[in-house]
């Protein structure tokens, strides 16, 4: 129990620069004290003591605006940076090393009985505002960006972007927690730049046909 203690503590130090030593952690971090409140709300509902669980959780989310179901599952060094507006339902299961920024939301996608959560392995990123929504897995060292919307499986090692979340970067690229989580690929972005070579193309085709004498009939 202390060496879990311990690794909730030394993530912050690892991944938030502005922590500064272990104290200041304890007292003033809403993630660690969200996270704890779970370990705890957890160990009860495994004994199923489910009403003094969710009261519990309730508690921890009137305090520090994370709220996690007792239910879920969490893994070691999870850090969840300034935290307000996560949810992370019951079925969730979440690997170790994992990263979760303000207002991610790992939920369900309706009335389903069952594992209806999702499933986060080792070392994954979910940036600010993702949605991760339903029963899949996210495999391990793979990043969400910053608004996405996940519906369906990520393979390992993948970054995901857009709504809904499309795959840009799959294997061959190192994923790491220290990488700057807003600064990702934008597939929509793309596309558009595409289509707007594409009417400049067509534009310039036009232009040559009419200089030859061509006769263009709009609609």
């Amino acid at each position: 129990m202390f060496k879990t203690l311990k690794n909730d503590i030394d993530v912050v130090l690892d991944q938030d620069p502005a922590a500064r030593n272990r104290l200041e952690v304890v007292f003033n971090y809403s993630g660690v004290h969200a996270i704890w409140s779970h370990r705890l709300a957890h160990w009860l509902w495994k004994k199923r003591f489910y009403f003094l669980a969710r009261f519990l959780s309730q508690i921890s989310r009137f305090f520090t605006g994370i709220e996690i179901h007792p239910g879920a599952v969490i893994g070691q060094r999870l850090f969840i940076d300034h935290g307000m507006g996560v949810v992370i339902g019951e079925t969730c299961e979440i690997g170790d090393n994992c990263t979760i920024y303000q207002g991610v939301t790992l939920g369900g996608t309706g009335k389903e009985k069952g594992k209806r959560h999702p499933t986060l392995e080792d070392n994954v990123l979910i940036a600010t505002g993702a949605k991760v929504l339903g029963s899949m897995r996210i495999g391990e060292n793979s990043r969400i960006g910053a608004g996405s919307v996940v519906l369906k499986e990520v393979p390992p090692n993948s970054t995901v972007v857009g709504i809904p979340g499309r795959v840009v970067v799959q294997d061959g690229v190192k994923v790491d927690h220290d990488l700057d989580h807003i600064n990702l690929p934008d597939p929509v972005s793309d596309k558009l730049k595409e289509l707007e070579e594409e009417i400049a193309r067509l534009k310039e085709q036009l232009d040559r046909v009419e200089s030859q004498g061509g006769v263009y009939r709009g609609d």
